[in-house]
Order: structure tokens, then C-alpha cells, then sequence
């Protein structure tokens, strides 16, 4: 009887994370399919094209440095922690890690915020040098701040595996920004004289607008939540107390090794934005440099990314379902979702690679008719798919089961700088 027991609870958890996993993916391929809607809009535009695809690259890649310290380690870091409290039933300390969380990363959102904001200037001018780039980095700017906040709820959440939250949200918000985005820049062309400049400054004041969106369901979905939350906090059972500069410190040493991995393949792209286009102005304009520049960052990494959309989903589901799982000791279900997990992602990376190697080509003129060019860079960035999508998957098993160091420490081995 005791073993029907264990089967049915071990079925129902399989379900909760396979279904997850389901939401998630199917949540990463409308967002994939919408942000390739506005990239295909935005390229081939009269006016906007690889030009104002390379100063828009430029300020996201400074732009997701920034956003990898405030928020990128955040997500996972709080799952894990809150997923191992849920799994003891200790709701009231569960709660209690979100409450600082936010607390902690709204300030380190803010002052990424306004380090953003009030050095675009010197970082366009002088690092980057691509001036124009300065009015799309300020516009970028508040956005550190929602996302830093959006990604603690979106690990509580997690953490609670309630994975469907994080799928809406980032669903709502891709939403938003490719309908913004469209409509943005179409009122900045008309205002500005198809300004590539100003078009780029609407591009990325979407994107703003549209996280500020997502937090606002998070917000909205939480308060509704808030009777629920209650009555399991009151039910809460081994309960420890720790004191707050404790749980900061535990936060910190969970989401800085996890931080570190993202920003170290920041730190890749960002040396492609300060070497890329400061290279090829010794041989050719500056237009014709930052052009180069967007036929990279605007189209070839948006179709390279598209096949490791779908492994977020496992990598996502992974972290809180693996330390949920070590907390009271289920081994088995450990190495069953981590074995499925690498099977999956090599049936998704696979067949990705191959098929972009060999027609990059005709991928390239049908999606952009308008600025075509880039197959030889395409088929070069394709071989990374497979290993990259690996890396993900590994990397959330090793988060998920403790070891942090280990996926940042492999990453500094290979890092390009």
C-alpha cells in the first residue's frame, strides 16, 4: 500500500513537470515567433535594415550585462531556495527568502538603472564608439530595474512550480514589445523622416514599456494569490528562522555563480560590440562597419537563439524540480528528469544545426528579402547550436543540485577574453 502510495505521488510530480515543461515550450515559441516578427518588420524596413539593427545590437549587449548582474541568476537562485523550503513544507520561510529577495534586487535593479541611463553617453561614445547608440540605451535603461523585480516573483513562482506564471508573463511581454514595437517605430519614422537613429530609440523604448507589462501581471497574478499564500504559511511546518543578512548572504552565494556563467557569455557578445565594428572602420565606413555589426547581432544570433528558446523550457523546469527532489533525498527522480532532460536537448540541437549549415542561404532570403546577406556567418554561428543547447541543460542539473561553481568555472575555461 505504502509503495502505491509513493508511485502515485512520484506519477503526479512527473505530470507537474513534464506540464510545466509543456507550458513553458509552448510559451518559448510564441515569444520566439514574435520576436522573429518585429526582427523581420525592423530589417527589412525602408530605413531601419542592418544599420539600425547594429546600433540597437550594440545597446542590447551592454544593455543584457547589466541585466544578467540584476536578474539573470535571480530566477534559478530563488526556485532553488524556495523549491527546497516548499519541499519540507517550511511555506513561511519559502515566503519570507521572496520578501528579501525583492527587496535586495530592486536596489541592485536601480542602480543598474541609473548606471544605464546616466553613463549611455560615455559608453556609446567612447567604448562602443557608436554615438547613436546613446538615446537607445537610455531608452533601455528603466527596463533593468522591472526585470530585476519580474525575475524574483517569476523564481518564486518557479520555486513554487507554478512554471505557467513565468510562461503568461514573458508571453504578455512578448506581446507587448513586438505591437509596440511596430507602432513605436512607425510614429518615430513619420515624425523623424524615417530617422534611423530615432526608429532604433522606439525599438528599444518598447521593449521598455513591455517589461514594465510583465511585471504588472506578475504583480496583479500575486495579489490574487495572496489568500493562498496565507493560509500555507499557517500551515507551515519546519520552520526555521534565519536572520536577514543571513538570507541575503545565502541569496548572493546562490545567484552570483549562476549570474556569473550568463555574464560570461555577456561578456563574449560584448567583446564582438567593442571589436566588431572599431576593426572594420580601418577598412571601411563607419555605416558600412556598424552595418557588418547588425547582419551579426540583428539577424544571425536572432536565428542561432531561436533552437535554444525551446531548451529554456527544460533548463527553466529543471532547477526547482532537481532541488526540490534532492531536499528529501529522491535520487531517482534526480537522474530520470536529468537523463529525459539531455535526451531532449540533443533531438532539439541536433537537427537545428544541420538544418541551418546547410541552408543558410535560402533561410536568409526568405526571411529577409530586403538584406540577405550573412550565409557564411550563419553557418559558422550554426555549429554552436548543438553544444550550446548541452551547456544550458547540463549547467541547470548542476544548479539544481548544488554545485554552482562548477558551470561558471567551465565557462571562465573557454571564455573568449
Amino acid at each position: 500500500m505504502t509503495d502505491t502510495a509513493e508511485k502515485k505521488v512520484s506519477k503526479g510530480k512527473k505530470e507537474t513537470f513534464m506540464q510545466g515543461i509543456i507550458t513553458l515550450i509552448f510559451s518559448q515559441l510564441l515569444i520566439k515567433l514574435l520576436g522573429l516578427v518585429y526582427n523581420l518588420y525592423l530589417t527589412n524596413r525602408e530605413g531601419f535594415g542592418d544599420q539600425g539593427n547594429g546600433i540597437v545590437s550594440a545597446s542590447y549587449q551592454i544593455y543584457a550585462v547589466l541585466l544578467t548582474i540584476s536578474s539573470t541568476g535571480v530566477p534559478n537562485a530563488i526556485s532553488k531556495l524556495v523549491s527546497e523550503r516548499v519541499a519540507v513544507g517550511d511555506h513561511k520561510g519559502a515566503y519570507r527568502i521572496f520578501k528579501i529577495a525583492f527587496a535586495t534586487f530592486a536596489v541592485i535593479g536601480l542602480i543598474g538603472s541609473l548606471m544605464l541611463f546616466f553613463g549611455a553617453g560615455l559608453i556609446a561614445n567612447q567604448w562602443l564608439q557608436i554615438p547613436d547608440a546613446e538615446m537607445t540605451m537610455v531608452a533601455l535603461s528603466p527596463a533593468v530595474f522591472f526585470v530585476a523585480i519580474s525575475s524574483v516573483m517569476r523564481g518564486y513562482f518557479n520555486g513554487r512550480q507554478n512554471l505557467k506564471v513565468t510562461a503568461r508573463s514573458q508571453t504578455l511581454e512578448q506581446i507587448f514589445k513586438t505591437t509596440l514595437t511596430i507602432i513605436l517605430v512607425e510614429i518615430v519614422a513619420i515624425i523623424s523622416n524615417t530617422s534611423t537613429v530615432w526608429m532604433a530609440g522606439g525599438a528599444t523604448l518598447a521593449t521598455t514599456l513591455a517589461t514594465f507589462v510583465g511585471f504588472g501581471y506578475l504583480y496583479l497574478f500575486y495579489k490574487t494569490r495572496r489568500k493562498e499564500i496565507a493560509s500555507e504559511i499557517r500551515e507551515t511546518v519546519n520552520y526555521k528562522y534565519e536572520r536577514v543578512r543571513n538570507i541575503v548572504k545565502k541569496i548572493l552565494l546562490v545567484s552570483i555563480p549562476i549570474a556569473l556563467t550568463a555574464i560570461m557569455s555577456s561578456l563574449n557578445k560584448n567583446i564582438d560590440s567593442f571589436t566588431v565594428v572599431r576593426s572594420l572602420k580601418q577598412f571601411m565606413s563607419e555605416d558600412m562597419a556598424v552595418t557588418q555589426y547588425g547582419i551579426l547581432g540583428g539577424k544571425v544570433d536572432t536565428l542561432t537563439s531561436l533552437p535554444l528558446s525551446f531548451n529554456v523550457a527544460f533548463a527553466t523546469a529543471l532547477v526547482p524540480a532537481i532541488s526540490a527532489a534532492k531536499a528529501i533525498k529522491d535520487y531517482k527522480s534526480i537522474k530520470q528528469k536529468s537523463t529525459f532532460t539531455l535526451l531532449m536537448s540533443m533531438l532539439i540541437g541536433l537537427p537545428c544545426t544541420v538544418g541551418m549549415c546547410i541552408f543558410a542561404g535560402p533561410i536568409l532570403n526568405l526571411l529577409y528579402p530586403n538584406a540577405s546577406s550573412g550565409t557564411l556567418v550563419l553557418q559558422i554561428s550554426a555549429l554552436t547550436i548543438i553544444f550550446t543547447i548541452l551547456d544550458q541543460t547540463i549547467n541547470s542539473i548542476l544548479q539544481g543540485y548544488g554545485k554552482l561553481r562548477v558551470p561558471a568555472i567551465a565557462l571562465g575555461c573557454r571564455c573568449d577574453c
